[in-house]
């Protein structure tokens, strides 16, 4: 008897994303680090922060651990919140790989933080217990934005950055 195929997961993973916007109004974005078996595949992507939110735990306070991990940012304010969940799944090859197998994309909500800090507070160095998440980043546009991005993440960074251009502050 052939060895059975376990199912495609249907699970999606609970994570946040962040949008981070500087007094020019540009959005924070890095250039993700290749990884063996990442999500978002082999490529030199760049995107906004975004990661898992842990059992029980808020998603604002997710959001704050996440920016801070990921690239060492601390002086922030989030000031909004996307108030619906937004999902995307992974190309078909990475589902059963990605995330050790167990999602098959993410469910995210996302905020809007602002940052008041020096641009030498960035440090993509890793936080205990974690890995590198980018190796380079830079302020860019939202155009740029949505243009760097790994293709199957482009309808919910564009549902994102449509959003981001109704609120209030720096555009």
């Amino acid at each position: 008897m052939p060895p059975r195929t376990p199912p495609a997961p249907t699970a999606y993973r609970p994570c946040v994303g962040a949008v981070i916007r500087n007094g020019q109004g540009r959005i924070w974005i890095g250039r993700r680090a290749d990884a063996e078996h990442d999500a978002e595949g082999t490529g030199r992507w760049w995107q906004m922060p975004q990661g898992g939110i842990d059992a029980g735990e808020d998603p604002h306070v997710a959001v704050v651990r996440e920016v801070r991990e990921e690239t060492g940012i601390v002086s922030v304010t989030v000031t909004a919140a996307v108030e619906e969940w937004l999902t995307y799944d992974v190309p078909p090859a990475l589902i059963g790989k990605a995330w050790g197998g167990r999602f098959r994309g993410q469910r995210q909500q996302w905020f809007l933080l602002d940052f008041h800090g020096h641009d030498s507070e960035v440090s993509l160095d890793t936080a205990p217990g974690h890995s590198r998440e980018f190796d380079d980043w830079r302020w860019a546009g939202s155009d740029e934005v949505l243009n760097a991005i790994v293709p199957f993440k482009r309808p919910v960074y564009a549902r994102v950055l449509a959003w981001l251009s109704a609120q209030p502050g720096r555009h």
